[in-house]
């Protein structure tokens, strides 16, 4: 598998209540300049990072940037590195940002695949989580990217938030699932500290789902969106079929390697990973100084890359690979825990087939657990 380009965009228009991200006020001015300083990047990697057969804008909020930006800076990624032909090219948006005719530009550009944070098809729950559209704006912009020709077309959304009840999400769910999307992503809300959200949370009696009710929330989501066509292939994401699943973000599940560029941005390779400084103007001056922006590196220890393998390959319906998982560390699971493995299968939590150790739904709500084998 070819290694996966994830480009930071680090502006957003308004920062969410609960967003942890590293972004800024998108100020007009700023955007040339780091758009620059992303090619100047790209460049330092050009002998180390060489083909891509995916390439994603996230952030921040890529939609801030006009469509030409946008092919400009792809047209810039294709000079410097090899991108295959039929490369998934995917951009998040917000949905108060591209207009129906900036989606049709978006398209001509060369982005293929769309994902927009809808969050809640709510306007109270819009409002509590600090998004700056509307329940319609959201609906509009499916149905917009839809007729721009976007096929590979996915949604975000959120659940466990403070007062949500079962009945609304299922709702949203339902209207979600009728429209001309083909991808869910379906995250229960994460207060991360030093956030509006946290204070928020903070000086009142609300407070997020708890385990339990995450885990039903968890478990009706996986059944409803079976119910109606979807696969469940990871602990938050769904597609109408293996096809539609998300190629760019399989590449971390499966440990391939992959480059982040931008400020913040986090490459993996060769159990080596690396993050970039989380400072646009310490971003630019290193780029600038023809230095790469890193700010600290870690190489995974061979038990520590065992660990990330097991937690990362049992948090989708692929699983583990064991023979594979042999050769690379050394370990038959299959053999040397045995006894545990009987144990989790009788508590309906993994399965195995055809040589791969694969996490039930119910198993799915607990993945972080079954990685501590």
């Amino acid at each position: 598998m070819a290694a996966g380009l994830y480009i930071h965009v680090p502006f957003c228009r308004s920062k969410c209540a609960y967003c942890g991200f590293y972004s800024l006020p998108a100020m007009e001015w700023e955007i040339p300049g780091f758009l620059k300083a992303l090619q100047l990047e790209a460049a330092l990697y050009r002998r180390s990072f060489r083909s891509f057969d995916t390439v994603y804008f996230g952030g921040g909020t890529p939609s801030v940037l006009a469509p030409e930006q946008i092919g400009r800076t792809l047209e810039g990624l294709r000079n410097t590195f090899r991108i295959a032909p039929d490369a998934e090219i995917t951009a998040e948006m917000n949905p108060a940002d591209w207009t129906a005719a900036d989606l049709r530009s978006v398209r001509a550009v060369g982005v293929n695949r769309l994902n927009i944070g809808v969050q809640s098809l709510d306007d109270g729950v819009l409002s509590f989580l600090g998004r700056r559209h509307t329940a319609e704006q959201a609906l509009r912009a499916v149905r917009d990217a839809g007729r721009a020709g976007f096929k590979n077309l996915g949604i975000d959304l959120m659940y466990g938030i403070p007062g949500q009840t079962m009945e609304g999400w299922l709702e949203t769910l339902a209207a979600a699932a009728a429209l001309p999307v083909v991808h869910l992503s379906c995250y229960e809300l994460s207060v991360e500290p030093d956030t509006p959200l946290a204070r928020r949370l903070g000086k009142s009696r609300l407070e997020p789902a708890g385990e339990s009710l995450a885990a039903d929330f968890f478990l009706a989501t996986s059944r409803f969106l079976a119910g109606v066509g979807f696969l469940h292939y990871e602990v938050s994401n769904f597609s109408r079929g293996p096809l539609s699943a998300s190629h760019h973000n399989t590449k971390y599940w499966r440990h391939v390697p992959y480059l982040g560029l931008g400020p913040s941005a986090h490459s993996f390779r060769e159990n080596r990973r690396w993050w970039n400084v989380r400072s646009l103007p310490d971003y630019l001056a290193s780029v600038e100084a023809g230095r790469p922006p890193v700010d600290a590196s870690e190489i995974l220890s061979r038990e520590q890359a065992a660990l990330e393998a097991r937690f990362l390959a049992l948090r989708t319906a692929r699983g583990l690979h064991l023979e594979g998982y042999r050769r690379r560390f050394g370990t038959d699971l299959k053999w040397e825990y045995r006894s545990l493995l009987q144990k989790l299968a009788g508590e309906g939590l993994v399965e195995m087939s055809r040589g791969f150790l694969r996490p039930t739904r119910a198993g799915m709500a607990v993945a972080d657990r079954l990685a501590l084998l």
